[in-house]
């Protein structure tokens, strides 16, 4: 009877550590994908910056332009969400089926995925919204 304790034991602590293992990984992928999010939005900052101008030129407040961009990089953010929960529900059912296991996706780690897609373009493309709407109108039709 000890070995079967033994053995439940030993896949609790398996179960945990591969847990711990796909948090760091994920946690990992999360800000190396949000760095990439923010490059992308500088750049389109950069490139924008004309467009920027006329925006503020013709009303637009900060908070306006700010929106913009914070949107932009939440539905940058959330496109590459749904890319990968596609990915990775496709990849438990493929699993499953080699394994012959039941292939559970629960709806509420799906909402929370999104959940932290929408965090993560939030935060990493919150400076250059910020910084798109600190620009100078002036100096921004200028740019070249």
């Amino acid at each position: 009877m000890s070995s079967v304790q033994e053995l439940s034991a030993f896949a609790v602590t398996m179960t945990a550590t591969l847990q711990v293992l796909v948090g760091v990984i994920a946690s990992i992928a999360l800000v190396v994908g949000g760095i990439g999010i923010m490059n992308i939005m500088l750049v389109s900052v950069t490139e924008r910056t004309r467009e920027i101008g006329i925006r503020m030129a013709v009303g637009a407040t900060p908070a306006d332009v700010l929106a913009q961009f914070l949107i932009e990089a939440v539905v940058l953010a959330l496109l590459g969400g749904v890319v990968g929960v596609g990915l990775g529900v496709a990849a438990a059912v493929g699993v499953a089926r080699v394994a012959g296991w039941p292939a559970i996706v629960s709806p509420g780690i799906i909402l929370l995925a999104f959940a932290v897609t929408t965090a993560v373009g939030i935060f990493f493309g919150y400076y250059p919204a910020w910084k798109a709407s600190r620009l100078d109108p002036i100096e921004a039709l200028r740019y070249e």
